[in-house]
């Protein structure tokens, strides 16, 4: 096996100091420009790979940016993340990520290790941590937090409550007035925040509010399934669901199509998110689409950005509103009593 080829080696080849070749490598000192040609020559002849990782902690830095995230596995932060990535790419840093699964003592837990591991930044995806114990770590490196805002933190975020207001806004433009939401964990900015949305679209519809047919979930497959089954348990008429997210939707439509209700025929069903699934969900969902893997993007780019001690603006993002098969006019008055039968 071929050993690694080292900066002596290049210095032996090149004839001249390692300490030379470090310079020309790192670009910290001005260097004679026959011995600059003959140590990048030398670094070709030999195909020398400088050693990344050491010459950041030669600055001072690990060259890597930490990302919170509440669930690797979901395939909304599996986008984000994706973004994250392509931002870094050509860039000496590398992400690493950590889950909080949904619970604060996790995310304190995740936070603790990546400050440990020296990263030079932080990406804070829908985390719950404490405005406070964000405000501490802003002090000690660059930190973006996605989809919340707070004051004295780079924030990025989208308007979920205008999400929200489209994606119900278009179920009472088809005639439904019977409009379940289910809804996103009550404690989480954005799930408060599309609950707003869906509330506001009713208000200006002059469609009086029901509690009764809003359901809390997770935000996860089964909660969706769980909540419309609570529903029909309890006698709930509604001719259409507005989910908080597209997962709870597909959870939603597995408890439907047990019931032997149809989507769009007898209950229409529109999502949040417009994962890349959500086009193949039979049928396919009509959802509202946030730019989750540009957030990821402009989030790596920002605390880039910040490391290099430069200024940015990220790009407005906002959603918008992809009508598929899940949706359709309210067939007639009596239909609203048809979940009755259920």
């Amino acid at each position: 096996m071929r050993e690694a080829v080292t900066l002596s080696d290049v210095a032996r080849e090149a004839g001249v100091s390692p300490s030379t070749v470090s310079r020309v490598i790192n670009g910290t000192a001005r260097v004679d420009a026959s011995k600059r040609d003959a140590v990048l020559k030398a670094i070709e002849r030999l195909n020398y790979q400088p050693n990344i990782m050491a010459q950041g902690l030669a600055q001072g830095r690990s060259l890597t940016v930490g990302v919170i995230t509440q669930e690797i596995s979901s395939p909304y932060y599996g986008e984000m993340l994706r973004g994250v990535e392509q931002a870094l790419e050509a860039t000496p840093y590398h992400p690493i990520f950590a889950s909080g699964h949904w619970r604060a003592d996790q995310e304190e837990a995740a936070l603790k290790v990546l400050v440990g591991r020296r990263v030079d930044a932080l990406v804070v995806m829908d985390s719950s941590v404490p405005e406070e114990r964000l405000l501490e770590l802003v002090k000690k490196m660059p930190v973006v937090v996605i989809g919340r805002q707070i004051e004295g933190l780079s924030c990025l975020s989208i308007d979920n409550a205008q999400g929200a207001y489209e994606g119900t806004r278009h179920l009472i433009e088809l005639g439904h007035r019977r409009i379940a939401h289910i809804a996103g964990p009550h404690s989480h900015p954005d799930a408060i925040e599309r609950l707003e949305g869906y509330r506001a679209a009713l208000q200006d519809a002059d469609v009086p509010f029901d509690p009764a047919l809003v359901v809390e979930g997770d935000y996860l497959e089964p909660s969706g399934v769980l909540a419309v089954e609570s529903l029909l348990a309890r006698g709930a008429l509604f001719t259409a669901i507005f989910a908080a997210n597209d997962q709870m939707a597909y959870g939603a439509n597995v408890a439907l199509y047990r019931r032997g209700i149809r989507v769009p025929h007898d209950v229409s069903l529109v999502g949040f998110d417009d994962l890349l699934s959500s086009s193949y969900f039979s049928p396919p969902l009509t959802s509202v689409r946030q730019p989750s893997q540009e957030m990821g993007w402009e989030a790596a780019r920002w605390v880039l950005a910040m490391l290099e001690g430069k200024s940015y603006t990220p790009r407005p993002l906002s959603t918008r509103l992809i009508v598929r098969e899940s949706t359709t006019l309210l067939r007639s008055p009596s239909s609203r009593l048809r979940l009755q039968m259920f």
